[in-house]
C-alpha cells in the first residue's frame, strides 16, 4: 500500500512516499506500517514555491551531502564529502557566515522552481536558520525505525590534515540540542570518538503477556468534540487522572506489542472523552466514503491525550481496505514527539460502514456508567430558567419533517448565557439522524466548525433532549448516564 512520511521543520519539509514489503503487509496491517521501498521525495525550502522532487538516488545523495555538510559547518573544518561533484547529485557550498547554497546536478531527476530544465543544476540559497532545520529534517529520518530502515547514515572521520587547531574545533561546536544527527557529525569531527549510531533504538517489549481482547458491547459514537481537559466546557472531559502533556506511546509493530508494554485505560469517564476524541479526528478526514463498500472493522489504540498510535484490522478485508480510510494519515508521526514509556493505551473497535456512518466504541466496552466531570450549574432556580431557554432555541430551529420513526436522545450542555457548548448523541438513532436536529447548526453557528468545542472553563448546566418523530420536543436536566 501507499505510505507517506512526512519530517516537518517551520523553514524545511521532507515528504517521502513509498510502499511497504508486500510480504509483510499480507500477514499483519502493521502499527505504523515500514515504508521500505522509497517511490518519491519531494524537499521543501520556505521562501520557495516548488520543492526539489526526486527518487532513491536524489534522496540519498541529499542527506549524504546534508549530514557532510554539517560536520563540516560544525566543526570548521572542511569536509570533502560534503562538496563531490563528480560522484554526487547533491552538494552544499558555503557563500558565507549565514548563507549556503544547495546544488542539484543535472543528473537527478529533480524538478524544482518550475522554470528550471533539468540539463542544469538547480540552485538554492539559504540561510543558517534554513540549513538546521533541513539538518533537523534529515536528523527525524534516520530517527523513524520504520522508513527505509536499511539506509544509515555512515559518517566517517575527517583526516586530521583538513583539521585546525582543536581550540577552534571546540569554539565552533553547538550545544547537543540540535538533534542526533548533529551530534553525531560534531563528534566525528572532533575524531575523539566512532561514529555513533544515529538509529533511535526501539523500545524492548516487558514480559508481559496480553491477550487479544474481544468487543462485549457497541457505544455510540458523537458528532462533536470533546478534545479539552477537566476544566473544559465539554462534560464528558477527561477526568484528571489523564495525563495533560502530548504524549504519546513509543512505536511498536504490533498492537498487542504495544500493550505489552503498557497499561490500559480502562476507567469509562475517561473512556467516554476519548471515544469522542477519536470519533473527532476521524470523522472529518474521512473524505470518500463512496469506495468503501463492506464495513471496514479496525482495533485502534489511543493514548492518553487523544492521539491515534496504532490501529490492526480485524479481517483480511479490513487490511485490503485499510486505504480507503484515514488511519493511516491520523498515526502520530513518532520522530516529531518524544514517546513516553509505559503511557497507559485505550482501544476502541473503529468501524467504517458501507453506509458511510463511523462508528466508535470502546474495545472492551464500558467497565461501568460514564460519568459527566466538570464544574456545573446546579442552582436550581438558574437550571429551571435553562432549561426554558434551550427549549426555546431549540423549538424555534427545528424545521423539517423527521424520517426517523424513533426518539432522537441527547446530552446537551449549555452555559449561564444558554449557549450550547457541547452535545453528543445518548442512543443509535440519535447519532444516524443528528443532522435533522438544529444541534449540529447551533453549534457552528457560535463556533465555526463541528470539529472541537472550545476551550471553556466555565460551570456548565447539562440537559436531555428528546426529538419525537411526532414532532414532540422534550428537555429535562440531565440525571445521568442511563
Amino acid at each position: 500500500m501507499n505510505i507517506q512520511r512526512k519530517y516537518s521543520l517551520p523553514n524545511c519539509t521532507l515528504l517521502l512516499e513509498g510502499l511497504s514489503d508486500a510480504s509483510r503487509a499480507a500477514h499483519l496491517q502493521e502499527l505504523r506500517p515500514e515504508l521500505s521501498i522509497l517511490v518519491n521525495v519531494e524537499c521543501y525550502i520556505s521562501g520557495y514555491k516548488q520543492p526539489l522532487v526526486g527518487g532513491r538516488e536524489f534522496f540519498e545523495s541529499l542527506v549524504r551531502a546534508v549530514s557532510a555538510y554539517g560536520q563540516e559547518f560544525l566543526s570548521n573544518i572542511p569536509n570533502p564529502q560534503a562538496h563531490n561533484q563528480d560522484s554526487e547529485l547533491v552538494e552544499l557550498q558555503k557563500i558565507d557566515h549565514n548563507r549556503h547554497r544547495l546544488i542539484v546536478h543535472s543528473e537527478s531527476s529533480t524538478e524544482a522552481l518550475g522554470s528550471q530544465q533539468n540539463k542544469s543544476p538547480i540552485q538554492i540559497d539559504m540561510n543558517t536558520v534554513q540549513l538546521f532545520d533541513l539538518v533537523e529534517a534529515v536528523d527525524q529520518f534516520f530517527a523513524d525505525t520504520q522508513t527505509l530502515p536499511e539506509l544509515a547514515l555512515e559518517l566517517q572521520p575527517i583526516p586530521r590534515r583538513y583539521s585546525g587547531a582543536s581550540e577552534l574545533v571546540v569554539k565552533q561546536a553547538l550545544p547537543a540540542s540540535i538533534g542526533v544527527a548533529s551530534v553525531a557529525v560534531a563528534a566525528v569531527a572532533f575524531s575523539l570518538i566512532p561514529p555513533p549510531q544515529v538509529r533511535t533504538p526501539e523500545a524492548q517489549p516487558e514480559t508481559q503477556s496480553s491477550a487479544t481482547p474481544t468487543p462485549t458491547t457497541t457505544a455510540v459514537p458523537t458528532p462533536t468534540a470533546a478534545t479539552t481537559p477537566v476544566a473544559s466546557a465539554t462534560p464528558t472531559a477527561t477526568p484528571s487522572a489523564t495525563p495533560t502533556t502530548a504524549a504519546t506511546a513509543p512505536p511498536t509493530t504490533d498492537l498487542e506489542a504495544l500493550l505489552n508494554t503498557t497499561a490500559e485505560i480502562t476507567d469509562p469517564s475517561q473512556l467516554r472523552a476519548l471515544n469522542r476524541q477519536v470519533w473527532n479526528q476521524i470523522d472529518p478526514a474521512w473524505s470518500d466514503r463512496s469506495t468503501v463498500k463492506e464495513d471496514l472493522v479496525y482495533r485502534v489504540g489511543v493514548a492518553g491525550d487523544g492521539a491515534i498510535v496504532g490501529y490492526k484490522a480485524v479481517n483480511q478485508g479490513s487490511n485490503e481496505g485499510v486505504n480507503f480510510t484515514p488511519l493511516p494519515k491520523l498515526l502520530y508521526n513518532p520522530a516529531k514527539r518524544s514517546a513516553i514509556n509505559n503511557e497507559p493505551i485505550a482501544q476502541f473497535k473503529v468501524v467504517f460502514t458501507s453506509k458511510g456512518v463511523l462508528e466508535v466504541s470502546p474495545w472492551r466496552g464500558y467497565a461501568g456508567t460514564p460519568q459527566v466531570v466538570g464544574q456545573k450549574i446546579t442552582d436550581a432556580n438558574t437550571v429551571k430558567e435553562l432549561n426554558e431557554k434551550l427549549y426555546n432555541t431549540i423549538r424555534q430551529n427545528w424545521k423539517g419533517t423527521p424520517s426517523y420513526t424513533k426518539d432522537l436522545r441527547y446530552r446537551v450542555a449549555i452555559n449561564k448565557d444558554g449557549i450550547i457548548t457541547d452535545y453528543e448523541p445518548l442512543n443509535q438513532v440519535a447519532f444516524d439522524h443528528f443532522r435533522e436536529t438544529p444541534l449540529p447548526n447551533m453549534f457552528q453557528s457560535v463556533y465555526g466548525s463541528n470539529g472541537a468545542a472550545p476551550n471553556n472553563q466555565e460551570p456548565l448546566a447539562h440537559f436531555q433532549v428528546v426529538f419525537n418523530p411526532n414532532g414532540k420536543l422534550e428537555v429535562t436536566p440531565w440525571k445521568g448516564y442511563q
